[in-house]
C-alpha cells in the first residue's frame, strides 16, 4: 500500500506540476493578449487620426482643383480674346495705312492741283 501511496503522491506532484506550468503558459499569453490588445487600441486611434487627415487633404485637393480649373479656364478666354484684340489691332493696321496711302494719294493730287491751279487767290 505504501507503494501504492508513493505513485500517487508521485502522480499527484506531477500533476501539480503540469497545473502550475499551464498558468504560466497562460499568463504568458494574457500577458501577449492584453500587449496586442493596447496595440490594437493605438492602432485604430492613428487610422482614426490619419483618415480625418486623409479626408481633410481630400476636401483641400478637391477645392484647389477647382481653383486651378477656373484659373486654366479664365487664362484660356483671356488668352482667346487677347489673340482677337490682336488680330484686331492688326487689321486696324492694315485698314489705317490702306486709308493713309490713299489719303496721301488723294493729297498729293489736291496739292498738285492747287499748285498748277489757273485760279490764283
Amino acid at each position: 500500500m505504501a507503494q501504492q501511496g508513493a505513485a500517487l503522491q508521485n502522480y499527484n506532484n506531477e500533476l501539480v506540476k503540469c497545473i502550475e506550468e499551464l498558468c504560466s503558459k497562460r499568463d504568458d499569453i494574457n500577458k501577449q493578449i492584453l500587449r496586442e490588445e493596447e496595440e490594437k487600441v493605438k492602432l485604430q486611434n492613428d487610422i482614426r487620426i490619419l483618415t480625418e487627415k486623409l479626408s481633410r487633404v481630400n476636401e483641400s485637393l478637391a477645392r484647389k482643383l477647382a481653383a486651378r480649373n477656373d484659373f486654366d479656364r479664365t487664362i484660356a478666354e483671356t488668352e482667346a480674346a487677347y489673340m482677337k484684340i490682336l488680330e484686331s489691332s492688326q487689321t486696324l493696321l492694315n485698314v489705317l495705312k490702306r486709308e493713309a496711302g490713299t489719303l496721301g494719294k488723294s493729297t498729293d493730287l489736291r496739292c498738285a492741283n492747287v499748285g498748277h491751279s489757273p485760279h490764283k487767290d
